[in-house]
């Protein structure tokens, strides 16, 4: 009887609650199919030398496949050569970068940019004064959603992007990001922040400062979706680590198994507010996990939030 495939996963960090709905997918995932997961995180998040050695340490354990989310795209990329090299196919997942990877399964950031920001111009009638927390800047996903949101300014001449604060996607940095912003600025009507997490760290700088602002982020995290429910934050964007985790991992198990895996699989990511909010009130370890509609090509996964979680 031939051994169970072994999935090597990276992830960035244990701090942002998107990585632990992506871990918990791709168990899923594998287990369903008798596989197991082997989860390398940096102890401190994000840190680039750090995930370099958990590289070694993966190869030292000759994996059947890797699940990797890259934190610098460029650095990493002797790392994804190392892999290839030692002949161990690799999904990149979340991040894209150059390489020879297998597939590539995330979203379109730009995309999200743009939707998170509209829903925010929309929000305040199409004029006002915002500011942006942009996200870490080796983060592939972070560059592309600020260029959604300069879009989105762009196509409405009422809104004044007043300014901008790097809070590399974690709400410590945020918050202190935020709380510069409102000092600098009196008048602030709106938040764009590339992720929820730093949505959060937004909120809280707002609550000391006494003062009120919409806020928009990215992943629709439980708890931005309790904000939406309440009033706190106008919008989020579902971009699922949890569904592109799942994905991936399917794609990785397909290949260890002969068949066929398109080159790039994009998850669409839809609008939340308060129209629509109660989809989402579905706690991840009671989701089910995307099946495989895949042939070939340039593939398209179908919203899970619409056609696949029960209601």
């Amino acid at each position: 009887m031939p051994r169970p495939f072994t999935l090597a996963v990276f992830t960035k960090n244990r701090v942002n609650p998107a990585y632990d709905a992506a871990r918990m997918a791709a168990d899923r995932v594998a287990a369903e199919a008798g596989a197991a997961t082997i989860h390398y995180v940096p102890e401190t998040p994000d840190h680039v030398g750090q995930q370099k050695a958990l590289v070694s340490e993966a190869l030292a354990a000759r994996p059947d496949a890797v699940l990797l989310n890259p934190a610098d795209d460029v650095a990493m990329a002797e790392d994804l050569a190392r892999f290839a090299a030692a002949g161990i196919p690799v999904v990149l997942i979340i991040n894209r970068m150059k390489g020879p990877a297998l597939a590539f399964v995330g979203s379109d950031d730009v995309g999200v940019g743009h939707t998170a920001a509209t829903a925010l111009i929309r929000g305040l009638d199409g004029n006002g004064c915002i500011v942006a927390l942009d996200g870490t800047p080796s983060a592939p996903t972070a560059r592309d959603r600020t260029v959604g949101l300069k879009r989105a300014i762009a196509e409405n001449p009422g809104i004044r992007l007043l300014g901008s604060r790097v809070g590399y996607l974690l709400a410590p940095p945020a918050r202190t990001a935020m709380a510069e912003l409102l000092t600098e600025h009196p008048r602030i009507d709106g938040v764009w922040c590339a992720n929820d997490v730093m949505a959060f760290g937004a909120l809280e700088a707002l609550a000391e400062a006494g003062r009120t602002a919409a806020v928009v982020g990215v992943n629709g995290l439980p708890a931005a979706i309790d904000h939406i429910e309440h009033g706190r934050m106008l919008a989020s964007v579902d971009f699922s680590a949890f569904n592109i985790a799942a994905i991936a991992t399917r794609a990785a198990l397909r290949h260890l198994e002969g068949k066929p895996v398109p080159p790039e699989i994009v998850v669409p990511a839809e609008l939340i507010d308060r129209s629509n909010y109660t989809r989402w009130k579905v706690p991840f370890a009671q989701r089910p996990t995307p099946v495989w509609p895949f042939a070939g090509g340039h593939s398209q996964v179908a919203s899970p939030a619409r056609d696949e979680i029960v209601r």
